[in-house]
């Protein structure tokens, strides 16, 4: 294989033995305080608002850092539709009289019982 990669034996062991960099160790620590935070919000957070929240707990992190280890663990928020009024009360249409007064007993279809 060290041939293959064109890598030294002892460069290949060396770099087996050696220890993570401070940097890796700190992705692996925000890592669990992403999914910490994603999992208290019900998934609902992205990353402007869990890079809100580091911050506001003393880390030093940005956005795209945030959204490229929410990506790396496959985390993504869940975007919910809005709700939508669709009923329109305040119109100038006159209203339809009830005449079944919220009385469903039938005597013989398409005829009310009264």
């Amino acid at each position: 294989m060290c041939k293959v990669l064109k890598v030294s034996r002892s460069s290949y062991y060396c770099w087996l033995k050696r220890n993570p960099s401070k940097r890796s160790i700190e992705n692996m620590e925000l890592s669990e305080r992403i999914k910490k935070i994603y999992d208290q919000s019900k998934g609902t957070y992205g990353s402007p608002r869990i890079t809100i929240k580091l911050q506001e707990e003393g880390f030093h992190v940005s956005r795209q850092r945030v959204a490229r280890l929410m990506k790396k663990q496959n985390i993504k928020s869940i975007i919910r539709k809005k709700w939508v009024i669709t009923t329109d009360s305040r119109h100038n249409y006159p209203v339809v009289e009830n005449k079944l007064t919220r009385d469903f007993t039938v005597v013989r279809p398409a005829q009310m019982g009264v």
